[in-house]
C-alpha cells in the first residue's frame, strides 16, 4: 500500500494504534506485577525462591511457547480478530489466579495470562507493517512500546497503593475485568485490513495452506540473516524481562536493603526510564536513519550500554541504586529495536513469524533464567534480615552479564554480513 492509499494519521492513531497500546499495557502490567506483589505471594503461599521464581515464569513459558503458532495466525487470520480472542484467555487466567489456593493451580492461571497476552505485542507490530510505511516502524513501534510500556509503570507505586485497599486476589479480579474490557475495545475499534488476493504485501494469508504457512516459519528460522540479528537482542530482552518480572524487587530489597515503599518506587524509576527507553531510542533511530546510520548500529550501542550497567551494579561500583536502575533499563530498551530491524529484512507478508520468531526465543531466555535464578540464588542461606542472600544475587547478575556479554560478542564479530530475505517467496 502506497502513502497516498493509507488512511490519514489521526484514523491510523485512533483506530488502530491506540487500542492495540491499551492491550499492550495490560500485557506489561501482567509483565511486571509479581515483581511488587513478592512478598505478599511469598507469605500466601510459603513458596521457595524458586517455587516463586516458576510460578512467575509460567507466564514465560506458556508466552514462548505459543509464539511459534501465534505467527502463523497473525498473518492468517490478521492481528484484529487474534489478539481479541486471546485477550478473552488472559481474562479467565487472572479470574483463575485470583481465586486459586494451590501454586499448581496459580501457575495454570499464570500460563493462561501468558497465552493470552502473548499476540499483544506481536499483533500490533504485524499491523503496523501493515499499516505504516517500512522506514517509519522503528519509530511507530518504540512509541508503541513506550506507550504500552505504561503499564509496567502502573505495576509499581499504583498497584502498592492498590494493595492498601485489597489483596492480590482482588488486584487479579479487577485485572480480569480489564482485560475483558480490552477485548471488546479493540474488537469493536479496529478495522480490519481489506483482502487484496490470497496473499498481499499488507493482507493476510487466508487462503494459503498450513504447510505453506509453516514452510515461512521454517525460511524465518534457517536465515542467516535471523540469526544473525537476533540473538544479542534475546539475551537482553529476555534478561530484562526476567529482572523487571520478579527479581528486581528481591535485589533491591535484599542487596540494597529497600523496604517495600522503596522497592516499589525504584521499580517505578526503573519502569519510567523503559518507556523514556523505548521513546528515546524511536527517535534516536528515525532521526539518524536520515543521517545513514542504521536501526542496527543503534541498537548495538543500547544492547552494549546495557551490558555495562548491568555489569557496574556486578561490581559494585559506588553508583546510587536509582541511577543504576534508570540507566539499565533505559539502555536494554534498545533490545526491542530487533523488531524493525528484522522486519525491513523479510517480505511484509512473513511480519507476524519473523518477530514472532524472535519473541519465542526472548521468552524462552526470560522463563529459563527466571526459574534458573530462582535456584542459583535458593542455594545460600536466607540473608539475616530475611529474603535471599546477597551472594545469591550477586552469582545470578554474574551469570546474566557473562550471556549477554556472549551474545554480544557473537553479534558484533566481524563478518560478511547476510543477505536481506527481501524477495517474496511464497508464504
Amino acid at each position: 500500500m502506497t502513502d497516498h492509499e493509507r488512511p490519514s494519521v489521526p484514523y491510523r492513531i485512533l483506530r488502530v494504534f491506540a487500542p492495540f497500546a491499551v492491550g499492550y499495557f495490560m500485557s506489561y502490567l501482567f509483565r511486571t506485577v509479581n515483581a511488587v506483589i513478592a512478598d505478599e505471594l511469598t507469605a500466601s503461599l510459603g513458596v521457595t525462591a524458586a517455587g516463586l521464581g516458576f510460578l512467575t515464569s509460567a507466564y514465560f513459558l506458556a508466552f514462548g511457547a505459543f509464539q511459534a503458532p501465534l505467527g502463523i495466525l497473525l498473518d492468517r487470520y490478521g492481528p484484529r480478530r487474534i489478539e481479541t480472542a486471546l485477550l478473552l484467555v488472559a481474562a479467565a487466567g487472572a479470574a483463575l489466579f485470583a481465586v486459586g489456593d494451590g501454586l499448581a493451580t496459580l501457575a495454570v492461571g499464570r500460563a493462561l495470562i501468558g497465552v493470552g497476552v502473548s499476540a499483544c505485542l506481536m499483533a500490533a507490530i504485524t499491523a503496523n507493517v501493515m499499516w505504516w510505511p517500512i522506514e517509519r516502524l522503528p519509530l511507530v513501534n518504540g512509541l508503541f512500546l513506550a506507550s504500552g510500556g505504561l503499564g509496567a509503570v502502573f505495576a509499581t507505586t499504583p498497584v502498592r497503593a492498590l494493595m492498601a485497599v485489597t489483596d492480590w486476589r482482588g488486584l487479579f479480579l479487577a485485572l480480569a475485568v480489564a482485560t475483558a474490557a480490552c477485548a471488546a475495545l479493540l474488537y469493536a475499534v479496529v478495522p480490519e485490513r481489506p483482502r487484496r488476493g490470497a496473499t498481499t504485501t499488507h493482507g493476510t494469508n487466508q487462503d494459503a495452506t498450513w504447510g505453506a504457512m509453516l514452510r515461512g516459519t521454517g525460511r524465518v528460522f534457517s536465515s542467516p540473516v535471523f540469526w544473525r540479528q537476533a540473538p544479542a537482542s534475546v539475551v537482553v530482552q529476555g534478561v530484562f524481562m526476567t529482572y523487571m518480572a520478579l527479581w528486581a524487587g528481591p535485589w533491591l530489597r535484599d542487596v540494597e536493603g529497600f523496604d517495600k515503599a522503596a522497592v516499589a518506587t525504584h521499580l517505578q524509576y526503573a519502569a519510567m526510564a523503559m518507556v523514556a527507553g523505548y521513546t528515546g531510542f524511536a527517535l534516536a533511530t528515525d532521526a539518524l536513519r536520515r543521517r545513514g546510520l542504521s536501526p542496527a548500529t543503534v541498537a548495538n550501542a543500547g544492547l552494549l550500554l546495557a551490558t555495562l550497567a548491568l555489569a557496574a551494579m556486578l561490581a559494585g561500583l559506588p553508583v546510587p541504586p536509582v541511577v543504576s536502575w534508570v540507566l539499565y533499563p533505559l539502555f536494554a530498551s534498545a533490545s526491542v529495536l530487533v523488531y524493525s530491524v528484522l522486519s525491513q529484512n523479510f517480505p511484509a507478508e512473513l511480519a507476524g513469524r519473523v518477530n514472532t520468531a524472535a519473541n519465542l526465543l526472548m521468552f524462552a531466555v526470560a522463563f529459563s533464567l527466571q526459574w534458573g535464578l530462582g535456584s542459583v540464588i535458593g542455594t545460600f542461606p536466607p540473608g539475616p534480615q530475611g529474603g535471599y542472600a546477597p551472594e545469591g544475587h550477586r552469582l545470578a547478575l554474574l551469570i546474566v552479564v557473562a550471556l549477554q556479554a556472549a551474545a554480544l560478542l557473537w553479534q558484533l564479530w566481524p563478518r560478511r554480513a547476510p543477505r536481506a530475505v527481501l524477495e517474496t517467496p511464497s508464504p
